[in-house]
């Protein structure tokens, strides 16, 4: 196995970035969910999770790291991410803020998603989560610092890579079952010379089955995992899953080719 592509989010629930090289300190990805928008009525954190009010970020795309990380909304215009607020309040019709930092105990909106196939605008009970449970420092993860997926995996599904948003595809060989990242939980990941552990499965969202820039909707991308994986996530119940999340042992540089093995 290798690695096939690398990708990072500056902001959280917008497109993001393919590279050739990621770096990993002990809380994930360096510059990946580092800015989120924050719902200034009610203090969440705006994700796609709830599509009702958030699928728009989908329509914009982050770039950078630190303070040159910039937005391009859909009408083309490109600004520093610390300057976005006003553009992005007017384009979700909500007021929102950018923050640099997770609040302790920061929460997103997450109904389920089965619920939201026919009808995204549905009024349907959204539970709040808690994001970042598996990630120390500020970073605004869903839950452990780092998302993998294979392309057994995303082969089987017929899905795009993009719509699951990981941070590493991992290319395995012709003949390799889907979902084996199930397989990975609790077990330690060489990439190269970064040592990951496995931590949850990765449960899907809403996210998957919406318009990300030019890609139309795809409720195949949640229906795929609904039918053929669904798995008892620690913690949170049976869950459609694909990918897996784990924390960092050993940080360092991840780059496109690195040979992946499990230990």
């Amino acid at each position: 196995m290798k690695i096939a592509s690398l990708r990072r989010y500056p902001v959280k629930s917008m497109l993001g970035e393919e590279l050739t090289s990621l770096t990993l300190d002990g809380h994930g990805v360096v510059g990946d969910r580092a800015l989120a928008l924050v719902d200034a009525e009610h203090g969440r954190v705006a994700t796609a999770k709830q599509p009702r009010y958030w699928r728009a970020l989908l329509r914009c795309r982050s770039a950078g790291s630190g303070p040159a990380v910039r937005v391009t909304l859909p009408d083309g215009r490109s600004l520093p991410a610390a300057a976005a607020a006003a553009a992005l309040s007017d384009l979700l019709g909500r007021p929102v803020r950018m923050s640099a930092r997770r609040a302790d105990g920061a929460v997103v909106e997450r109904p389920d998603p089965e619920q939201l196939l026919d009808d995204l605008d549905a009024d349907v009970e959204a539970p709040l989560l808690e994001i970042g449970q598996g990630t120390p420092g500020g970073r605004f993860v869903d839950h452990s610092p780092v998302h993998l997926l294979t392309t057994a995996t995303l082969d089987a599904l017929g899905v795009e890579a993009l719509r699951y948003r990981p941070n590493v595809v991992v290319a395995t060989p012709e003949g390799t079952p889907p979902f084996m990242e199930n397989d990975w939980l609790g077990r330690e990941l060489t990439l190269g010379g970064v040592r990951l552990v496995g931590t949850l499965p990765t449960p899907r969202c809403s996210v998957p089955t919406l318009e990300h820039g030019d890609l139309p909707r795809s409720k195949e991308a949640l229906r795929g995992p609904a039918e053929r994986n669904r798995v008892d996530v620690p913690g949170f119940g049976v869950l459609p899953c694909a990918g897996l999340y784990a924390r960092v042992e050993a940080p360092g540089t991840l780059r496109c080719g690195d040979p992946v093995s499990v230990g």
